[in-house]
């Protein structure tokens, strides 16, 4: 199936396919369309501060946002399909076992509900020109941050008062 992605026929000229996850066409203008690669996690650490949300960064967060997006969604539709093969069981102790599996389930999704909403106004502040850029103080959120929570909208030290505010104050 692979091979098929990188036939002569999908190839345009440069040796990249665009069908791939390593390949993705971007628009440079609106009647020019060049082939990138997205970079990798090692590749985003290593660029200067000076390149800081770049095209390519970008253009990896977003890979890494939509991802997380299709996970979310396929899990939902898991959900749905193991609330529907729901059996009816005789036994109080194995019903009460279903049950807390379903409520346990359902509180998952429930999490990931809200984390969808996030990731999706992540992927609107990657068309905007706001992602990884705090909301509060104006400064870079850090690759870092970002890598380990790309739905970030704070950069650490924001967050730090923040929580620290919520603490002494309860907001």
């Amino acid at each position: 199936m692979a091979a098929a992605r990188h036939s002569a026929a999908a190839i345009a000229g440069n040796g990249k396919c665009g069908q791939c996850s390593m390949h993705r066409l971007t628009m440079k203008t609106a009647s020019q369309m060049t082939m990138t690669r997205l970079l990798t996690e090692a590749e985003i650490l290593k660029m200067s501060d000076k390149d800081y949300m770049n095209e390519d960064q970008l253009a990896f967060f977003k890979h890494r946002l939509e991802q997380l997006q299709a996970e979310i969604l396929r899990n939902a539709g898991q959900t749905t399909e193991n609330l529907r093969e729901t059996v009816i069981v005789p036994d109080p102790a194995d019903r009460a076992t279903i049950e807390e599996e379903h409520a346990l389930e359902l509180r998952t999704r429930d999490r990931e509900r809200k984390l969808l909403k996030k990731v999706q106004q992540s992927l609107a502040r990657i068309e905007t020109g706001e992602y990884g850029w705090c909301e509060e103080t104006g400064e870079p959120i850090g690759i870092p941050r970002l890598l380990a929570r790309p739905t970030a909208t704070l950069s650490l030290e924001a967050q730090e008062r923040r929580e620290l505010r919520q603490k002494l104050f309860g907001d």
